[in-house]
């Protein structure tokens, strides 16, 4: 499916792409970009209760400026195919991800990219190259927004309503949509177990008791993190700089936004990456980020 629409005076080609993955679901993958092309590629992705959709403005914001974009839709997400096979952050990264990689870089071959990822996805994307460590050399930079997976119930009241969260969604079977501030629809419990328990236990254990914590510091990959004042039950502060913290890399950059430190607004979850203020003052930071060398200065 290929469609064009304009933004402001640069028009935006956009392609669908249905990849397959080795256990037989189909993955969504748009391509976008303009007559103003670089070199450059960008590989977005969302997370739970989430889809395409919150990576739309800075996509066509970095299209506008030359870059090729692509961005994955989980399964069971968006215009991915629909499951009732049980997966989770592991499944995702293990086939969905894979796969679209394979596709990028032996199909397309494509030479390198540069990867932005909200909330889960940043997740997925460790898992990822953590058991695909000859992936970390294609990818030039990472830029998660609100990502952390073991860090969010330091504080007792956190972890009270993360717990209640885990009690409440494993009688339901699912967490719906509309408790999450989502239009996509409810994730099951089975993907948000992972997160409650790593969040409740400070771990980063997979299913079969593979320990990704203890194996981060092998992505030498340059990360800037990105986090908000108003985002502060699924990607607290402290979380965050936790997550980040675990890659032990000094070359990794974090950023804070807060009304107090003189930003426009205390983001939430979701405006972080996608909103009026997001546009004016963060999209251009992490531009800079991908074009001038890992730096935000």
């Amino acid at each position: 499916m290929c469609s064009l629409y304009s933004f402001k005076t640069i028009t935006l080609t956009e392609h669908l792409y249905h990849i397959t993955t080795e256990d037989n679901q189909t993955i969504a993958l748009w391509k976008l970009n303009s007559e103003k092309r670089s070199d450059k590629h960008i590989f977005l992705t969302h997370g739970t209760f989430s889809n395409r959709k919150i990576c739309d403005g800075i996509a066509a914001y970095l299209t506008e400026k030359g870059f090729t974009c692509w961005i994955m839709e989980w399964r069971n997400h968006g215009k991915s195919s629909k499951t009732k096979q049980k997966f989770n952050f592991e499944t995702i990264a293990k086939y969905d991800l894979k796969s679209v990689f394979n596709f990028l870089f032996n199909i397309i071959k494509v030479k390198g990219i540069d990867c932005i990822t909200h909330s889960g996805g940043g997740i997925v994307l460790t898992i990822f190259l953590i058991n695909n460590p000859d992936y970390n050399s294609k990818i030039n930079s990472i830029t998660l927004f609100g990502v952390q997976a073991f860090g969010a119930a330091e504080r007792l009241n956190s972890k009270i309503k993360i717990l209640l969260s885990k009690y409440a969604a494993a009688i339901l079977g699912k967490v719906p949509s509309k408790n999450a501030g989502s239009t996509e629809h409810s994730e099951p419990y089975y993907i948000m177990k992972q997160w409650f328990d790593w969040n409740l236990k400070q771990n980063f254990i997979g299913d079969n008791g593979f320990d990704y914590l203890k194996r981060m510091d092998k992505i030498k990959i340059p990360i800037l993190s990105i986090c908000a004042k108003g985002d502060n039950f699924i990607a607290p502060k402290e979380g965050c700089k936790k997550f980040l913290n675990a890659f032990k890399n000094k070359h990794n950059k974090f950023i804070f936004y807060s009304k107090e430190a003189g930003h426009l607004e205390n983001y939430t979850h979701s405006r972080i990456i996608k909103s009026r203020n997001s546009k004016q003052e963060i999209w251009s930071i992490v531009d800079r980020w991908i074009t001038k060398g890992n730096t935000i200065c």
